[in-house]
């Protein structure tokens, strides 16, 4: 399926006009696209309206340097790294290093590539940092490891600014966790979420109650999930129930015919490392994983493990991972992350933006005995 080119106004222009095309008018061949029109943004959608009228055609520079950034491709099953931001030690994004995590993360058989969510800081960077993260990453694996870009948070509109960034620097699919600390109703996450996806770009629904005190129910991920554009589901509950709820959700709706038979079914991506293996081996599709920043190659070979059903084996990993799962949260994330990346020469420096510290050396041996007890170090 290819990207619609010519940033934002294009993109709506693009969806107005598929609207006039029947459904098998679209021929995509990416698995996430298979039997999916392009859905005109709801007229009853404010955001929607505010984009078709105010946007005007921009071209980034990405989308001059890189010969596919408008391409869209399929988010996969399997391990996807919520990737740190690396940062100087003035406090300015460090571009070099950046680049080489990406390239340790293509060596290391990544399956996915998840940028600015907590993880990456992403609430502490402005809008210009934002692109900087973006460009690099879309010129260093466009094509190569799909691209999940986080784009959630409270306001509705800003939610909707960085997703249209995001679409213009061309990534794969947005992360949109549940509005935090406002508590919406159920009804108000699914017009939010409903919204995020009229805007074109793949949605991962993000429920992360801890964070955010908001759940989003399996009975209202059924419903978001008749939007053709939201193709999957982080869950970082822990609930490993979650992924029966959900798929019994899913295919009743399905029955019903409010989700289209030939649509492949929502990707389940687990977002808590300590409980990632036994998620997929109950009918999970993958982690968004913490973890993965530094032992890519080991995530990626315990879910495809556990995708092939090959539980012992899924297991035996985990439990060499299993300190590590525990200890990169001794402090906030992504701290001792950062210090362990440093431990392994992967960045120059641990340094995370205020209010968030460098990690507490009471911790070091902690995370460097995890470490080595993984064979990281």
């Amino acid at each position: 399926m290819t990207r619609f080119i010519g940033g934002r106004a294009a993109l709506i222009t693009a969806l107005l006009c598929a609207a006039s095309y029947p459904t098998d008018a679209f021929t995509p061949t990416s698995r996430h696209w298979n039997s999916r029109s392009v859905r005109t943004p709801s007229t009853t959608s404010p955001f929607s309206r505010t984009v078709a009228t105010t946007t005007t055609t921009t071209t980034s520079s990405t989308q001059r340097n890189a010969s596919n950034s408008n391409t869209i491709h399929p988010l996969k099953k399997g391990s996807t790294v919520a990737l740190v931001t690396p940062f100087t030690p003035s406090g300015s994004i460090d571009i070099p290093a950046l680049r080489s995590l990406l390239q340790f993360h293509v060596q290391s058989s990544t399956d996915g590539i998840c940028i600015l969510g907590t993880t990456g800081e992403a609430s502490l960077l402005s809008m210009e940092e934002r692109k900087m993260v973006l460009d690099v990453c879309v010129e260093e694996v466009k094509g190569i490891i799909p691209i999940l870009c986080g784009t959630g948070t409270i306001d509705p509109k800003q939610v909707r600014e960085m997703t249209l960034q995001a679409i213009d620097c061309g990534c794969d699919a947005s992360l949109v966790v549940t509005p935090p600390y406002i508590k919406p109703p159920q009804r108000g996450l699914v017009r939010h979420f409903m919204d995020m996806a009229d805007l074109g770009l793949p949605v991962v629904v993000y429920n992360v109650p801890g964070r955010t005190a908001v759940d989003i129910s399996p009975e209202t991920i059924g419903i978001v999930a008749e939007h053709e554009m939201i193709v999957g589901v982080k869950e970082a509950t822990g609930d490993l129930t979650r992924v029966e709820r959900i798929r019994k959700v899913e295919q009743e709706q399905r029955q019903m015919g409010k989700i289209h038979s030939d649509r492949s079914p929502l990707l389940l991506y687990s977002g808590d490392d300590s409980t990632e293996a036994e998620f997929v081996l109950k009918g999970g599709d993958g982690c968004i994983s913490v973890t993965a920043n530094v032992a890519p190659r080991e995530m990626h070979d315990m879910m495809m493990a556990a995708l092939d059903r090959k539980a012992e084996e899924a297991m035996r990993i985990n439990e060499m991972l299993k300190d590590v799962h525990k200890d990169i949260f001794c402090e906030s994330n992504p701290i001792p992350a950062k210090w362990a990346l440093k431990r392994m020469n992967k960045i120059p420096n641990a340094y995370c933006r205020p209010p968030l510290m460098e990690l507490d050396e009471k911790y070091h041996t902690v995370v460097e005995a995890a470490l080595a007890k993984a064979r990281l170090i």
